[in-house]
């Protein structure tokens, strides 16, 4: 059965040869041209093995309607968003699935400011996309392909300006480092060992796009990362997805201390060691970083799910961290998007400026537990299912922002549409497996009851 092409606002993605093709990627860089004008656009990589394929679909694309790619190579993509900036292009593409298997491929679009396009700005690329009327310009006017070999450097000066890189290297951390055989495989070990001054232990590390685990680094994809720390002696291991924006922890015991833990650390450091100010979270982060932000004094404010809604309250609220439990550090100072790299390098600032390890850290901070859950549902259910859950439980004050979030102090809940496929997604969140299964279950129920 044919994968449908998914089409939204984190892009276009799909399987390489079903879906997805060079010339669905020719055309929506032939759309992306016409709708950020003529100029310089960024474009940069996965390692997947399609990836080089993509790239010179969209320089065609690009050069044919006008605009000049500006390849970036394998590099993640924060730094694609950053060296967007940098540079003032009119735009960037992110040529990346992110964590799908590795059959799959994507465009991520990116706007003149390093930032996603929001759901407003998105919908106006597909429309230009769906009217087919790309400009094609002469033999003469074709601007020629420029080769950014220093990308990444951008990106680390941004890092290093950011932390204090002498107390990490004076510190000499152990890391193991999990690439996933992605960008990271390419980046990670000199980052941390040249620039942080690390001894490194890298896992699958090699550029191949082969993904030889699971590409999310959820805790039971982590079993090599968890040994090599073991093993090693190290102080810390880190996981990363393919295109470098999320970032998972394992402490000095080989054990992974969950994704939400590692936003809620980078938070930490973020306010003790570099300035006060809001915290912006969507709302499926886990409560344990609310929970360092308010004992600082900090406010949280909380945001649909999707990067673009997060960063872009941060910067209209001047929020100083945030992110997304799902291992997406974002710091709007170094940049507003998710980098597993400014990640790395907190977390270490962290630890070198505390004396402190990951599970002493970790363990100043109250244990949430997470149940995640999802019903297939008919698309045109979805928004008579999520009016009646308002209607049963308006008694308990709940939040309309992206389906239907209630906060109950010390546990919460949210049910929403998915973007991607015909489910609600349930999550659910209390300071017992018990009653976080119970509240997911709840949902599950009301929501069966109501398909």
């Amino acid at each position: 059965m044919k994968e449908a092409l998914k089409v939204g606002v984190s892009g276009v993605r799909g399987v390489v040869g079903d879906s997805f093709t060079p010339q669905t990627a020719l055309s929506f860089a032939q759309a992306f041209a016409t709708f950020v004008g003529h100029g310089p656009v960024v474009v940069g990589r996965d390692t997947r093995p399609t990836g080089a394929m993509i790239e010179q679909a969209v320089v065609a694309g690009l050069q044919s309607a006008g605009c000049q790619p500006i390849l970036a190579g394998v590099v993640p993509t924060p730094t694609v968003l950053i060296l967007t900036q940098s540079l003032r292009a009119r735009g960037g593409i992110a040529i990346t699935a992110s964590h799908n298997p590795s059959q799959w491929n994507a465009l991520k679009f990116a706007e003149r400011t390093g930032m996603f396009l929001n759901e407003l700005r998105a919908e106006e690329l597909f429309d230009v996309y769906h009217q087919q009327n790309f400009p094609m310009v002469s033999e003469a006017e074709i601007m020629p392909v420029v080769v950014e070999s220093d990308a990444m450097e951008y990106h680390i000066r941004r890092v290093v300006n950011y932390v204090d890189q002498k107390a990490i290297r004076k510190r000499k951390l152990k890391v193991a480092v999990d690439c996933c055989n992605g960008v990271g495989a390419v980046h990670s070990v000199s980052f941390l060992r040249e620039v942080l001054g690390c001894t490194v232990f890298p896992v699958l590390d090699q550029p191949t796009g082969r993904f030889e685990r699971d590409p999310e680094p959820l805790p039971e994809n982590l079993k090599l990362l968890c040994d090599t720390v073991r093993a090693n002696g190290c102080d810390i291991g880190f996981a990363q997805d393919p295109d470098g924006d999320r970032l998972a922890i394992v402490n000095e015991k080989g054990e992974p201390i969950g994704e939400d833990q590692t936003l809620a650390l980078a938070v930490q450091q973020v306010l003790d060691a570099h300035e006060k100010g809001p915290v912006a979270i969507n709302l499926a982060t886990s409560k344990s970083v609310e929970f360092v932000a308010r004992q600082r004094g900090v406010e949280v404010v909380k945001t649909r799910i999707g990067e673009i809604n997060v960063s872009e309250t941060m910067v209209r609220i001047g929020s100083v961290v945030g992110g997304e439990g799902n291992g997406g550090i974002i710091i709007p100072r170094m940049h507003p998007c998710r980098d597993s790299y400014i990640g790395m390098a907190v977390v270490l600032e962290l630890m070198a400026m505390t004396g402190k390890t990951v599970s002493e850290l970790r363990g100043a901070i109250p244990s949430y537990f997470m149940v995640k859950d999802k019903i297939r549902i008919r698309g045109e259910q979805a928004p008579e299912i999520l009016r009646s859950l308002r209607r049963q439980y308006a008694d308990k004050n709940p939040s309309l922002l992206d389906g239907i979030y209630i906060d109950f102090g010390d546990s919460w809940v949210h049910a929403r549409r998915s973007n991607t496929e015909p489910v609600i997604r349930i999550t659910a969140e209390a300071a017992s497996p018990e009653e976080a299964a119970r509240l997911a279950g709840e949902f599950r129920q009301k929501i069966e009851q109501a398909v």
